[in-house]
């Protein structure tokens, strides 16, 4: 992965760490599915292909999984406390991403073929099913005083993932201007559910199983919250910008789809001109060619509207830092969840 400077940037080690403390326990969870959603589970975790055979395709960042481990050690229990944590909000995010590509009609995801591209809708319908039950089975069997609470939480947290997804498939279908269209602190309302509830919800799990303070809990549940916010907007920019080695999927890719993301709605706002122009070329109703994509992509840089959405990922991240500072943590893992939020904020090009 490299940054806009053309520098390498470095994964961070928490992830790799993390993920070798989890990892066994989620093979272990979705082995216990029916053949046909661990087979699609498996695909779509990047550890198989659609015919079962072992593959080295990319899989997820693992992000979630290490907030959580991260979180408890940052209350000071073993990271070990959360993995079953880590274990059901790996499988939330999983669900979501496959019932996601459903709604959005995505093909691609992580360089190959979405579930639902692959093995068809009913399964993958069923597969997100599936998971999301598996996650709450997993969090309720982490025993202990407080698994029932850590299951109010993720339960709280899904609650908030698909108000956030209804929001976005209703943005559709609104205009593009007029007191009907969708003005930016209303997307961010959104990202904040549809994103930023499940990364909080991560980072917040490890310490309830812990049976941490409140203050603590809350700190490191904004924190996470903050983070989900800045990958929004960054996932809206590779959404646009994105190399499609990195992003596995086509160049302008929201842009071919008429999505409302932050660059083009932060574009609109700040360019009366840009507007009209955008409007012109996404609002239509009409298929998006390359041609017109292109086009749009320049007008919302020139706009200032790739900024605009970078400087809110800077700002979401640098709230992130702000929330683990302001209480009492361990360190060496506020450290590297802070490193993590960095390496979000990178993940640009």
């Amino acid at each position: 992965m490299t940054s806009q400077t053309g520098l390498q940037v470095p994964v961070p080690p928490a992830l790799d760490r993390c993920r070798s403390l989890v990892e066994p326990a989620l093979t272990t969870a979705v082995r216990s599915l029916h053949p046909l959603p661990r087979l699609m589970t498996s695909f779509s975790l990047g550890w198989c292909d659609a015919d079962g055979r072992p593959t080295a395709a990319p899989g997820g960042k693992g992000i979630r999984q290490a907030l959580a481990v991260l979180g408890a050690e940052a209350v000071g229990a073993p990271g070990d406390l959360a993995v079953p944590a880590a274990v059901a909000v790996e499988l939330v995010h999983t669900f979501s991403l496959v019932h996601d590509d459903i709604m959005d009609g995505d093909e691609r995801r992580r360089h190959q073929e979405s579930a639902w591209k692959a093995f068809g809708t009913g399964p993958a319908v069923l597969t997100g099913d599936a998971l999301f039950a598996l996650a709450v089975r997993t969090l309720a069997g982490a025993g202990g005083d407080h698994s029932g609470t850590a299951v109010r939480h993720l339960a709280e947290a899904m609650g908030e993932l698909v108000h956030g997804q209804a929001d976005d498939l209703v943005f559709e279908s609104r205009p593009w201007v007029g007191p009907d269209a969708v003005g930016i602190p209303e997307y961010q309302a959104m990202a904040a559910r549809k994103t930023g509830a499940l990364l909080g919800c991560s980072a917040a799990l490890g310490p309830v199983l812990a049976g941490a303070p409140p203050l603590l809990v809350g700190a490191l549940s904004e924190a996470g919250r903050q983070l989900g916010l800045a990958f929004q907007a960054v996932d809206d920019l590779l959404g646009i910008w994105g190399d499609p080695a990195t992003t596995g999927k086509p160049v302008h890719s929201d842009l071919r789809r008429r999505k409302k993301t932050l660059p083009v709605l932060a574009a609109m706002a700040l360019d009366p001109a840009a507007a009209r122009h955008l409007v012109g070329l996404l609002g239509s109703g009409m298929p998006v060619d390359a041609d017109d994509a292109y086009r749009a992509a320049a007008v919302v840089e020139e706009a200032g509207g790739r900024e605009f959405a970078l400087e809110d990922a800077r700002r979401h991240v640098a709230s992130a830092r702000e929330c683990l500072r302001a209480v009492p943590l361990a360190e060496r893992a506020a450290d590297e969840i802070a490193e993590i939020a960095e390496y979000l904020l990178d993940r640009r090009l």
